[in-house]
């Protein structure tokens, strides 16, 4: 079932359905499904609810993935109110979409049962250390999504529905034998031309201009020849790790110390568990314990938890940060300690404490190198941090060159030549320092010195202050610069013109059967070659728009080539080719999902016309 869907959510449709689903189960958690109405709602799907706090998940998990998506372009589109509105209905959209589809899988009575549900969190590899299954770390990450194991598994259940009703439309659609070959008969097909090229450079040599069409030419094309905006740039480099200086075995041993943590694995505990539904039960397994009961054998045939159940209650070695606070409290010290029945959130536990693992540093000979470098890059961040106050200071100061910042700095100007947008000397290549230059803010007004800039900062270790010291705006090349350029169009242009009216004229008398046209022409046509429907090239793609050849008679037409030449296309046989079985399970597999994209649209479509939706002053906040 899963390849299944993995291949069916390659639609957009489906994307979207699966992404609303996984960003609903991941993102704003299973607490939406249990947030209940208080009036203020933002919609009502057939009488469900859809609460102001489902919204506003719905819409900051939106945000977030959108963010996380455009970077810094996220930025200016968030300060558009209509497009964060949109953002927002988009997301209300989307819920009542989800809603429509929970009822609609209610009404068909889709299930998943517990032994699915479980064999999930078993496939799933967040859960997975070196490929097995982890249950240290699925409880530490179910803990720290804000879960219990019954809510994790509720909400991972629904998922699993939803993808169910994916799969089962999915999978409805399907090709007939006949249609198949029809359809790989027609995409595999080959044609066999031949071609005769009119060479437009031979003609373009032979072409004649004067001055005046010179003139006029240059007049109505000025856009073709204009002088790209131009810039030479005034800069001061600052490089933190150009400052790294070697540093002191105290400081070494300093940050040691005050870091130790890092170099230390806190102590471990290794718990086994048995969770039951009541007390009594719980007390019953652990006299069966005390009276030397197995306690392997007994989780895996008592405790309510499939999970730890299946390992025989082994929780596997937690940190102090993942252990959960009813294990913390048991008050449990020694190896093969029991505790005492302990009430919890999920029910009752008897817990075995299986080892402890003490506390472990690397001693600082181990990792002294490791340090070192760590100790050189704070202290040369720190000193680069510094720099760039002085130089802020000292550009702001004076504001007409870089002399005074050089000087506070002691680094030198640097000086670039003159570059466009579209060749960025390599040493000032960065997206920051480009918005700098680009934006317009440091020209000055009618040819007069712009301002120094604000720090720069790029990659995090380096920063630039710059000025623009010379710049020439966009504008038309005088016609003497550009006057060869011109004549040649114009040739070329003339000599396409006359190539296109002389293929007419032999399309004309080849279509009427004076094949001596082309001899008399001067052209001879090339040996065959066989294409197919993949090929790019304009004289293929031709082939593939002319009819069938008549008997002994091509079908021709007139193309162009790669080069610009014009081109007369003899289209002499169409055959049938043939594609590998694995192209051919593709296109079937495509065209199967296209179908099943287009009957999930109309599911979708069908339950929104027939539902009662309702929409609160939630739907309009801001």
């Amino acid at each position: 079932m899963m390849d299944n869907l993995r291949a069916a959510s390659n639609h957009v449709v489906l994307k979207v359905i699966l992404g609303l689903i996984i960003l609903s189960f991941v993102l704003t958690g299973v607490g939406n499904y249990l947030i209940g109405g208080n009036g203020d709602y933002a919609a009502k799907v057939n009488g469900h609810e859809i609460s102001r706090a489902e919204l506003e998940q719905a819409f900051n998990s939106e945000r977030n993935r959108q963010q996380q998506m455009l970077g810094d372009q996220f930025s200016q589109l968030a300060s558009n109110d209509g497009y964060i509105q949109q953002m927002r209905q988009q997301a209300l959209s989307q819920l009542v979409d989800q809603a429509l589809l929970d009822q609609y899988i209610s009404e068909l009575h889709l299930g998943i049962s517990d032994e699915q549900v479980k064999q999930a969190i078993f496939n799933q590899k967040a859960f997975q250390t070196n490929g097995k299954f982890d249950n240290a770390k699925y409880n530490g990450l179910i803990t720290s999504m804000g879960f219990s194991a019954d809510q994790y598994a509720e909400a991972l259940r629904k998922q699993l529905l939803n993808q169910q009703l994916i799969n089962a439309i999915a999978n409805t659609d399907f090709m007939l034998k006949d249609e198949t070959t029809k359809l790989t008969d027609l995409v595999s097909q080959q044609r066999e031309i031949r071609q005769a090229v009119i060479n437009v450079d031979a003609l373009a040599a032979k072409q004649t201009v004067n001055d005046d069409e010179i003139a006029q030419y240059y007049q109505q094309h000025q856009n073709s020849f204009m002088a790209p905006e131009q810039f030479r740039v005034s800069y001061i480099k600052m490089d933190a790790a150009a400052m790294q200086q070697p540093v002191s075995e105290a400081d070494i041993q300093s940050w040691y110390d005050q870091h130790k943590a890092d170099y230390s694995q806190p102590q471990r505990s290794r718990y086994s568990i048995i969770q039951t539904k009541t007390e009594a039960e719980a007390r019953s397994v652990l006299d069966a314990l005390k009276q030397g009961g197995d306690f392997a054998s007994l989780a895996k045939s008592k405790s309510a938890d499939p999970i730890s159940a299946r390992k025989g209650g082994d929780m596997g070695w937690l940190e102090p940060a993942t252990t959960p606070d009813e294990l913390k409290n048991a008050g449990l010290t020694q190896k093969g300690q029991l505790s005492d029945v302990i009430k919890s959130s999920v029910g009752f536990l008897v817990v075995r404490l299986d080892d402890i693992q003490p506390e472990q540093v690397k001693p600082l000979a181990q990792v002294h190198d490791v340090i070192a470098d760590k100790v050189k890059q704070e202290k040369a961040l720190d000193a680069f941090y510094k720099l760039q106050q002085k130089v802020s200071e000292a550009a702001s100061n004076d504001n007409e060159s870089l002399a005074g910042a050089a000087q506070a700095s002691g680094l030198k100007v640097s000086e670039t030549g003159w570059f466009t947008r579209d060749d960025m000397p390599a040493d000032l290549d960065f997206d920051a320092v480009k918005q700098a230059v680009f934006s317009g803010g440091l020209i000055g007004q009618n040819g007069a010195p712009g301002n120094n800039s604000d720090i720069i900062s790029v990659d995090g270790d380096r920063a630039f202050v710059l000025r623009i010291s010379e710049h020439k705006p966009e504008a038309v090349k005088p016609l003497d610069q550009v006057k060869v350029q011109v004549t040649d169009r114009i040739k070329h242009d003339k000599a396409t013109q006359q190539a296109k009216a002389q293929a007419d004229k032999l399309l004309a008398d080849l279509k009427a059967g004076k094949s001596e046209a082309l001899s008399a022409a001067g052209l001879t046509l090339s040996s065959s070659k066989v294409v197919d429907r993949n090929a790019q090239d304009p004289v293929a793609q031709t082939a593939f728009s002319l009819p069938q050849p008549a008997a002994n008679k091509p079908s021709w037409g007139v193309s162009e080539d790669m080069q610009g030449n014009v081109v007369l296309v003899a289209l002499d046989k169409v055959s049938a080719g043939s594609l590998p079985q694995n192209q051919v399970d593709e296109m079937i597999k495509g065209v199967t999902q296209n179908n099943a994209q287009i009957a999930f649209e109309a599911l979708l479509e069908n339950l929104r016309k027939e539902a009662k939706i309702k929409y609160g002053a939630a739907a309009q906040a801001q």
